[in-house]
């Protein structure tokens, strides 16, 4: 398949993914302001070719939460609406702006930040970056996060080789329907 092919797929399912959840996001929006003040959060994160792009998301953690990877940050961060919005992974919603805007795929390796050193240089050596960053894929429904990286590293790279349409649909499917756990968080 082509990466115009797969482009086009992106885009429509953001498209059609945002209009049909825009009542959802409305709802996480306002509710957030009386869980942290501030419902949207956004983050400088590594995409396609190592360019920085800001992703998008709903804000599960305290705002004054240091920014580290998830499985550094303390569990007592999240708040009790961010850890429904984890569990659902409705926290990910906003991110369908990053994939219309061309900066994510729907599919692919999740985007890191840029202090994660390890883990750029284990992407770095496969190739990973040679892709645009996804918010599900392959590490994701088996819960691999970026507390390892070099396997983390291993796994997006199988999964850019393999990927196609049936892998790209299974991916999403896996993860609306609740396989993988998300970005584990470190302890209390």
């Amino acid at each position: 398949m082509s990466s115009l092919f797969f482009r086009l797929l992106d885009f429509s399912a953001a498209f059609f993914g945002l209009l049909l959840t825009a009542p959802v996001l409305l709802v996480v929006i306002i509710a957030g302001y009386f869980d942290t003040g501030s419902p949207i959060f956004m983050q400088q994160r590594v995409g396609k070719n190592k360019k920085p792009f800001t992703l998008i998301k709903f804000r599960t953690m305290s705002v004054d939460t240091q920014s580290v990877a998830s499985h550094l940050a303390s569990t007592t961060s999240i708040t009790k609406m961010g850890a429904f919005l984890r569990k659902t992974k409705i926290d990910e919603l906003p991110q369908l702006i990053n994939v219309l805007k061309g900066e994510m795929s729907l599919v692919g390796p999740r985007p890191n930040l840029f202090n994660q050193d390890a883990l750029i240089k284990e992407r770095d050596e496969l190739g990973v970056y040679d892709v645009l960053p996804g918010i599900t894929g392959l590490a994701q429904v088996n819960n691999i996060d970026m507390s390892t990286p070099k396997l983390l590293a291993k796994t997006d790279k199988k999964m850019i080789e393999t990927l196609n349409l049936k892998g790209y649909f299974k991916y999403m499917i896996m993860t609306v329907t609740g396989r993988g756990r998300g970005d584990a968080v470190g302890p209390g």
